[in-house]
């Protein structure tokens, strides 16, 4: 049966972040992910976790100047050395809190750059990011971004996803599957699952309803369905709940907009 992870920069909302941990526990949820977790230090994080008794499976490695608009620097030549400090801090992070999933994110293509060698620093980030996480037993993700949400996103497209893996060459680099982007960018989300679930190489799926990024039951995508399908496929991963609450940050939004998870607890 699918497992699903609240993510807790999106979800509670109406809460502090440190006391989501608590709000996702009491809805049912066994796991947590969420953007960054460096506003924190890990061992207070981990105390969350244990008391909770909540695993985190997944969180992104610095993305650059986020504030700025800044979408991760993997594939942002000249920014190499950052990108290597980010990961070790990243990997450490992910040790303390036993999370074995970190998504690494590829960043806007700078104007006027040259594509091969954006392309080729892309590669060789995120080699030497899944070398520095292999020994821990970390994987290393990547997640193709719809244009609408982040224009000029290096990273769109699954085949894209997957052919960048192949050309990676390490075995704890995965695709994260989120089928809100898919959806947007591609569509027909259970021939892509059918498609690339097989292969091995997808590390983690996220949801969202589209097109307005709120609960899974609303909008033009029938997750239900793609669900019985992920569990006959034998998909025993996480699926990470990373969609905003209908009603904004309304006390109790998320919790009133978790109908559609019952089914599935």
């Amino acid at each position: 049966m699918p497992r699903f992870a609240a993510n807790l920069s999106m979800l509670y909302n109406d809460v502090d972040f440190l006391d989501r941990f608590a709000a996702a526990a009491r809805d049912g949820f066994q796991a947590v992910e969420y953007l960054f977790p460096y506003a924190y230090t890990p061992t207070q994080l981990a105390a969350l976790l244990k008391q909770h008794e909540l695993q985190q499976v997944l969180f992104n490695a610095p993305p650059g100047n986020w504030d700025e608009g800044e979408r991760g620097i993997a594939c942002l030549p000249g920014r190499e050395a950052e990108f290597r400090k980010g990961i070790d801090k990243a990997v450490e992070y992910a040790r303390v809190l036993g999370c074995p999933r970190i998504h690494v994110m590829a960043g806007r293509v700078p104007l006027r750059a040259d594509p091969a060698h954006v392309h080729s620093t892309y590669v060789a980030n995120v080699r030497h990011a899944a070398r520095q996480a292999a020994p821990h037993g970390i994987q290393i993700l990547l997640e193709p971004i719809n244009g609408r949400d982040m224009p000029g996103f290096f990273l769109s497209r699954q085949d894209q996803a997957h052919s960048l893996v192949a050309e990676i060459n390490e075995p704890n680099v995965k695709v994260q599957m989120d089928l809100y982007h898919c959806q947007i960018v591609e569509g027909d989300l259970a021939m892509k699952i059918r498609e690339y679930l097989p292969t091995g190489n997808v590390g983690h799926f996220q949801i969202a309803g589209v097109p307005e990024r709120h609960e899974p039951d609303v909008g033009e995508v029938n997750h239900t369905y793609l669900f019985q399908l992920l569990d006959s496929m034998g998909w025993e991963g996480w699926i990470g709940c990373e969609y905003k609450p209908a009603r904004g940050a309304a006390a109790h939004a998320t919790s009133d907009g978790l109908g559609w998870l019952k089914t599935w607890l």
